[in-house]
């Protein structure tokens, strides 16, 4: 059922937003070097490699100074990026993602190896479901890239501290997860994006 949830949704929003695309396709493109897309290895279902799609909000060569994106207002973030990023329509690609099977509308985000290495046994349970584009932790930690601008320590605080606690909540959606979890989490982050 929720395969067919999947499939029904990214299929009817890729069709909505194929006109968008095109435009903001255009704006990436006249704004930096590089091409439209972003794809980075992520993990995701019994703990498989996959490329996550994105529009591409960063220089290309933004990946050598760190994975983690920090600060509202990091330097490698273009002029469209911030924009895209804001209203996280840089993900909007996922739906892309979604139709092909390696991730569903809602379930944990995928990490890159370096963090899923760092997982102890009960946290390598999130793995057992397929990555989503939203979860709780999505709705909770919408500040992330804030909190870790503020950090002395940026990857230490994300290790440590914000990584952990987002596992938790993707264990807590494993527990409850099905269609009408699924609707609850979609409306409270499209709530909080328009925030």
């Amino acid at each position: 059922m929720k395969r067919i949830f999947d499939i029904f949704f990214s299929l009817i929003g890729l069709i909505i937003l194929l006109i968008p695309f095109l435009i903001i396709s255009f704006f990436i493109i006249i704004d930096s070097k590089g091409g439209i897309f972003y794809k980075q290895v992520r993990v995701g279902k019994s703990g498989k490699d996959f490329k996550l799609l994105k529009f591409r909000s960063m220089s290309s060569d933004a990946d050598k100074a760190g994975l983690l994106t920090v600060g509202g207002r990091d330097y490698r973030i273009t002029k469209i990026g911030y924009t895209l990023r804001k209203y996280k329509i840089d993900e909007l690609p996922q739906l892309i993602n979604v139709l092909i099977g390696n991730m569903s509308l809602v379930g944990p985000r995928p990490e890159v190896r370096k963090y899923v290495d760092l997982y102890n046994t009960e946290q390598k349970r999130v793995l057992s479901v397929k990555p989503g584009i939203t979860d709780y932790a999505s709705i909770v930690f919408s500040n992330e890239n804030e909190l870790l601008g503020n950090a002395e320590n940026p990857e230490e605080v994300y290790i440590n501290k914000i990584l952990p606690a987002k596992l938790n909540l993707n264990l807590r959606y494993i527990e409850d997860q099905g269609i009408s979890t699924d609707f609850k989490i979609i409306i409270k982050t499209i709530k909080k994006i328009l925030r």
